[in-house]
């Protein structure tokens, strides 16, 4: 057996353009409490949406490297966009690294709809890339559903500025579930990681529309998905050990990653600004 296997438990890095990996993360550390983890917030660099394929997979490949350098053994891509624009370049250049993606929910909302119309609210970068375009085809043919598409411009911007709740980002949230209501859609998939923490905020538009959609995310199948590849690498914690340290990282304000870990999760731990 190699030295790599018969280290575990592992430390764990995961990124995100910003705060929404955080949804993640919480599953993450419930699912292996055991394992260190070591948060990338790029804030500096948020939202990935906008920008070009190119310029997300430096970003990403960037973060990795660092994150490998404060001790990473393996990966978690906690970012949608990043995930569709960069894993397979992740993969390319660290071919023996333990990478866990993430992908919108189409599967289990597919299966969850009565209504067999199912919304998908995500980035545009998301929506437009060519595997969710791929998972899209293959879900509605195996399921028989139909997808509904949207794209929450400024929802990622406003939860990178603490707003979760106001009367602008309900206003926005109103618009883009709308016709998606209009059209029959009973189950929401929230195709973002910075999304379900607008959970809140987007039952109080449904109640108040008389709209019914149940949410859907994907937080807790990732973390068991990262557990099953770390028992795959020998990465695991065998046996039950005292909670371990969280790390976090941003390339923009410390204090607002801070401040994040402690309002959305009520966590406080040590960050990092990391000029990369």
């Amino acid at each position: 057996m190699s030295e790599v296997m018969q280290q575990g438990p592992a430390a764990v890095g995961v990124f995100d353009s910003g705060l929404g990996g955080l949804s993640v993360l919480h599953h993450i550390r419930a699912e292996l409490p055991a394992h260190a983890l070591l948060y990338f917030a790029d804030s500096a660099y948020a939202p990935y949406g906008p920008k070009s394929e190119a310029e997300i997979i430096a970003r990403s490949l960037t973060i990795v490297d660092f994150l490998l350098a404060q001790g990473a053994q393996a990966l978690v891509v906690a970012c949608n966009t990043a995930t569709v624009a960069a894993i397979k370049a992740i993969r390319q250049a660290h071919p023996h690294l333990p990478v866990v993606g993430v992908e919108p929910g189409l599967k289990p909302a597919a299966a969850a709809s009565h209504s067999k119309k199912v919304g998908v609210l995500a980035t545009a970068a998301t929506l437009a890339g060519e595997k969710f375009k791929l998972l899209q085809q293959q879900v509605a043919q195996f399921y028989q559903v139909e997808f509904f598409l949207q794209a929450g411009h400024g929802l990622v911007e406003l939860v990178e500025q603490g707003e979760l709740d106001s009367p602008r980002l309900r206003q926005l949230l109103h618009a883009w579930l709308a016709p998606m209501a209009a059209q029959g859609v009973d189950t929401l998939v929230l195709g973002c990681t910075h999304y379900p923490f607008l959970r809140p905020a987007l039952g109080q538009v449904m109640d108040a529309a008389g709209w019914q959609m149940q949410m859907v995310d994907t937080g807790a199948a990732i973390a068991r998905q990262l557990q099953r590849v770390l028992q795959q690498h020998g990465l695991d914690a065998q046996t039950a050990l005292p909670a371990a340290t969280l790390r976090g990282y941003t390339s923009g304000a410390k204090g607002h990653l801070q401040e994040a870990l402690q309002t959305l999760l009520g966590w406080q731990a040590q960050v990092e600004a990391a000029r990369i």
